[in-house]
């Protein structure tokens, strides 16, 4: 019978709302994203070569930690094997791993210590594809079966949750749609079943307040907790990787700060704060959490440029946290310009653009009768047509009047009660 988490795992979870992913590995050296195995058609061999290059002297896992810490990310999901194969933890089951490289240690052992001083959670990415292991891609050259490939799977996972003290997620990444063998597809080989009832309960049972999450499905597996939208919200499919329905399940949306999940040099394309700040409470609107996503440099440091990103989100909950940490989806009608999220009978209203000087909703529940500005405290005009305070009918129409200086450039709170 295959579990689900604890409900007090799920519901810190979806408290949490915001979350940092951390892409890194050796492709980081390369400098052109995690695909560049692919993309580049590097053979093994040559890839293989990157680790003695692999010495990132300026990593500082507290500064990491202290960083999400800082900008209000309750947990950090970070890439334990991606889909070159290399492992960037101390496992067992392979020697290609980051503690056989010039840099010899242990940097999720280093995060984990520096996530339990900091009261962030820790959780892993784990590529169920992976170009490098020989029961995977060379299975007619090895000899090898499948079988073999899914002990490796199974057993690696089993170490993430054993080694690392409590975690908050398993994210897996990787399971597309079958490929014949062809020399254009070499790196998507078809296999067999994860035999996920196995894996889920194994996770469930060895950790069971961490939430698993499988991005790569069109609808959720039993046993899956959360259900993923990469690079977009519900509703969007902006990238074509997710559908837009919700099936029932809470919801969290990664996204990058730039196009790319590895360290990119060339990538300048960088989000504003005020996108990365209208994602996150668009999530939160729709029940959702936002993992947003950093690329570390080959020497092991968050770009600045990413970091001054995250600081200015974090600038924005000091003012508005209230609104986002603990909601759930909001009740209040979405516009053009506003979304909304309830927190124990507190709604809250997003306005994230202005056309005029009032904001107008429908829908607003008839017990409300005072708002709000978050940030300050100030409560603001507000007029009701068709409301009924003495039933719990909606009202019709709701107007509320900000005032100029109280206008936030990136998303101004409401509290409506």
């Amino acid at each position: 019978m295959t579990q689900q988490a604890s409900p007090q795992g799920l519901t810190w979870f979806q408290d949490a709302r915001f979350g940092m992913f951390i892409h890194w590995g050796l492709y980081s050296i390369l400098g052109k994203h995690e695909w560049v195995m692919h993309t580049d058609r590097i053979p093994v061999p040559e890839y293989e070569k990157l680790m003695a290059q692999f010495n990132p002297t300026k990593f500082d896992a507290d500064a990491w930690v202290r960083t999400a810490a800082d900008v209000g990310q309750k947990y950090i999901i970070i890439t334990s094997r991606h889909h070159d194969g290399f492992s960037m933890y101390d496992t067992a089951l392979s020697d290609y791993k980051v503690t056989n490289t010039p840099f010899r240690r242990d940097p999720i052992a280093e995060l984990a210590d520096a996530c339990a001083r900091h009261g962030v959670k820790l959780g892993f990415y784990v590529s169920l594809l992976d170009w490098h292991h020989p029961a995977y891609r060379f299975r007619a050259e090895s000899g090898l079966a499948w079988e073999d490939y899914l002990a490796f799977l199974h057993g690696q996972v089993r170490e993430l949750c054993t080694q690392y003290g409590e975690i908050v997620a398993i994210w897996f990444d990787g399971d597309w749609p079958r490929h014949p063998i062809t020399p254009e597809n070499e790196y998507f080989l078809p296999g067999g079943s994860f035999e996920y009832e196995k894996l889920y309960d194994m996770i469930h049972e060895l950790q069971p307040d961490a939430v698993i999450e499988n991005n790569r499905h069109v609808k959720p597996l039993p046993g899956e907790d959360i259900q993923g939208f990469e690079q977009d919200l519900p509703g969007e499919n902006t990238t074509g990787f997710n559908e837009t329905t919700i099936y029932g399940l809470p919801i969290q949306v990664c996204m990058t700060i730039n196009d790319h999940w590895g360290w990119s040099r060339n990538d300048r394309n960088t989000k504003s704060a005020r996108r990365l700040v209208h994602v996150l409470v668009k999530s939160a609107s729709v029940g959702g959490n936002l993992l947003l996503n950093v690329g570390p440099t080959p020497e092991g440091e968050i770009p600045p440029l990413h970091q001054e990103r995250l600081r200015e989100v974090g600038r924005w909950l000091e003012r508005n946290g209230e609104s986002v940490y603990r909601t759930r989806a909001g009740v209040i009608p979405p516009t053009r310009e506003t979304v909304s999220t309830v927190r124990d009978g507190h709604h809250f209203v997003h306005v994230l653009d202005y056309v005029s000087d009032c904001v107008i909703l429908s829908g607003v529940p008839a017990h409300v009768q005072k708002a709000r500005h978050v940030a300050s405290g100030q409560e603001l005009e507000m007029e009701r047509e068709g409301a009924n305070f003495f039933v719990s009918a909606a009202s019709d129409r709701t107007t509320i009047y900000i005032p100029p200086e109280l206008r936030d450039p990136y998303d101004t709170v409401i509290e409506l009660m």
